[in-house]
């Protein structure tokens, strides 16, 4: 059997074929890495294909599929270290092979890089569909067992020594993954960069999560914050009769008409989140080096200098101003608000479907694993306090079914918190990197009394904005973080 394994593994290290789109439209639910963006013309690697196993925590299921990877040699030196940057939430994007923070410091130390693609995303795909009883074998662990057999076959096919070194980088939920990794498989990887990861399973981000966002708003402007809760009052009173609701569809160009008869109270919180969720993309990815992005002009500085702008209207015309700037950057027509539909969508287990590009399979990780909902809870009502937890765990029994509840939740995330250990996570080669705008620094480690797992908090910075390429506009505070990375990454290869 371990034969087979091994025969597979050793197959699966060679193959080719096209590229994809990017993942989620306009509902990044995972707080996922985006793409760098090309500063110039240049080619990018072609697809490989690596043979993996199904079920790692079963020895006697031998079934097989490829999962997708890139591999750039054009740094590598003899006996140098080798970068594996580890696939989350979303399409694996080769652009990542040429450009963002790790290339340059794979330049700098003759590094080997790989990136390895998340089972279930993207083009790797293990099973026919999504169905829940495939979906079953989506999990964290076994994507960190993914990556444990990728890297054995690399050192096997490549012939590397034993003295070769793994470094592993990760954004988001590729950051909790990254050290997740090194501290599951220290004789496998010998160092890791975990950008922005949430370590904490949590339900209910107990608020914090949007008061991370109020007052990153606050921070520029404070009017800009009364402008967004004056506007959710305004909305709140318009709610109450038709005329309103015929003003809100028309202000923000709702798919669907405000009907008593079939609008739903989860389609009020549907659209009240919606809402919420552009400022939360906004603070989230500010001034990120996304270049690629649809988005990525659109700043803190931008919506809240049109929230304050009397010019236009009443507050709640310049909270419509900002979303409907958003759907143009997004390429949609209208807000689409209905919960019944968006259900709908996620029901798809077709890897034809739109949700297919991460919305399924990220919810059902949440909904099995890690919580980690953005809720209304504490927020000082700047939002309104109308997607409560209850909607989130909601949509887990709606979506999967009645048995993906909140009991369910409970245990799953306490089980997660056991298997790797929360913020208590004892282990050494590793950095987190954090930023003070990034909501998901609150689940993740901030401050560190181990020499050895140092963490870095970056004051003004968003999202993983480390890992994107550089840019002489950047903060002094992010250069540095860039600079004490690259010297802990030379201090793990010499040790």
């Amino acid at each position: 059997m371990q034969f087979l394994r091994l025969l597979f593994i050793l197959l699966g290290i060679l193959s080719i074929s096209t590229a994809w789109r990017t993942f989620l439209r306009g509902r990044r639910k995972g707080g996922n890495l985006g793409e760098p963006g090309l500063s110039s013309e240049t080619s990018l690697p072609q697809e490989r294909w690596f043979t993996q196993y199904l079920d790692h925590f079963n020895p006697s299921d031998v079934r097989v599929w490829k999962q997708r990877y890139f591999v750039n040699y054009d740094f590598y030196k003899l006996n140098g270290p080798i970068f594996l940057m580890i696939g989350a939430e979303g399409i694996a994007n080769a652009t990542w092979m040429v450009e963002g923070q790790w290339i340059e410091y794979a330049k700098e130390f003759g590094a080997m890089c790989f990136y390895l693609e998340h089972r279930f995303y993207g083009k790797s795909h293990p099973t026919a569909d999504l169905s829940v009883k495939n979906l079953a074998y989506l999990s964290s662990e076994q994507a960190l067992a993914d990556l444990a057999y990728f890297i054995e076959a690399v050192n096997i096919a490549y012939k590397f020594s034993n003295d070769t070194k793994w470094i592993v980088f990760g954004g988001s939920y590729g950051g909790s993954l990254s050290a997740w990794m090194r501290a599951k498989y220290p004789h496998l990887v010998h160092g890791a960069m975990s950008a922005s990861g949430p370590l904490l399973a949590q339900i209910d981000f107990d608020g914090k999560y949007y008061v991370v966002v109020i007052n990153a708003l606050k921070g520029y402007s404070d009017k800009c914050v009364s402008a967004i809760q004056e506007a959710n009052s305004q909305i709140n009173i318009l709610l109450h009769h038709i005329v309103g609701q015929q003003q809100i569809q028309k202000k923000f160009k709702l798919c669907d008409p405000i009907d008593p008869g079939h609008t739903k109270r989860v389609d009020i919180f549907n659209l009240y989140e919606t809402l919420a969720s552009n400022f939360a993309d906004i603070v989230q990815y500010n001034k990120d080096n996304r270049q690629s992005s649809q988005t990525a002009n659109i700043t803190i500085e931008t919506v809240c200098d049109i929230l304050v702008d009397e010019k236009i209207g009443k507050s709640i015309d310049r909270l419509a101003y900002v979303s409907n700037m958003l759907l143009n950057a997004n390429k949609e027509k209208c807000l689409d608000y209905r919960y019944d539909k968006m259900i709908h969508e996620l029901r798809n287990i077709t890897w034809a479907s739109e949700q297919a590009e991460g919305g399924r399979q990220w919810m059902y990780q949440t909904c099995t694993e890690f919580g980690f909902f953005q809720t209304s809870t504490g927020q000082s009502n700047v939002f309104g306090n109308n997607f409560p937890v209850e909607f989130f765990a909601q949509q887990c029994v709606d979506i999967f079914g009645p048995r993906y509840s909140m009991n369910l939740l409970k245990s799953a995330v306490a089980r997660t918190n056991i298997l790797y250990g929360a913020l208590n996570l004892q282990v050494t080669n590793v950095v987190f990197v954090h930023g003070s705008i990034d909501p998901w620094h609150v689940l993740g480690i901030t401050q560190s009394s181990n020499q050895q797992a140092p963490a870095i908090y970056i004051k003004g910075t968003a999202h993983c904005a480390n890992m994107y390429p550089p840019s002489e506009h950047d903060m002094p505070q992010l250069k540095e973080a860039r600079m004490q990375i690259k010297s802990l990454i030379k201090q793990w290869i010499q040790k």
